[in-house]
């Protein structure tokens, strides 16, 4: 069992920065790929951006060019680099070390952090 806790979240004006932070403890050797999904009130979570366990990554198509996932394996922690911040990236961002396939959610989730973009 892994266990996932998020940090850094908070309120920014458009055009800021944020950097979150999701630090890993528990059956840590498991974790293979990790990644960060947002979620907004009546919409399912999505994908943000992921990294395997060599450092590959993947973004979504809103946050490339702003965002930068990155992986400290010796501290156990992903983070989340966010800039140039839009109103629209305003979510609960979760980080995770699996995934959704719909609306199913699997792997281990942090309890998430909020974000607000205020424009």
């Amino acid at each position: 069992q892994v266990q996932l806790v998020e940090s850094g979240g908070g309120l920014v004006q458009a055009g800021g920065s944020l950097r979150l932070s999701c630090a890993a403890s528990g059956s840590i050797s498991s974790i293979k790929g990790m990644g960060w999904y947002r979620q907004v009130p009546g919409k399912q979570r999505e994908l943000v951006a992921s990294v395997t366990s060599v450092g590959a990554t993947n973004y979504a198509d809103s946050v490339k060019g702003r965002f930068t996932i990155s992986r400290d394996n010796a501290k156990n922690t992903v983070y989340l680099q966010m800039n140039s911040l839009k109103p629209e990236d305003t979510a609960v961002y979760y980080c995770t070390t699996g995934g959704t396939v719909g609306s199913v959610r699997f792997g281990s989730w942090g309890q998430g952090t909020q974000v607000t973009v205020s424009s």
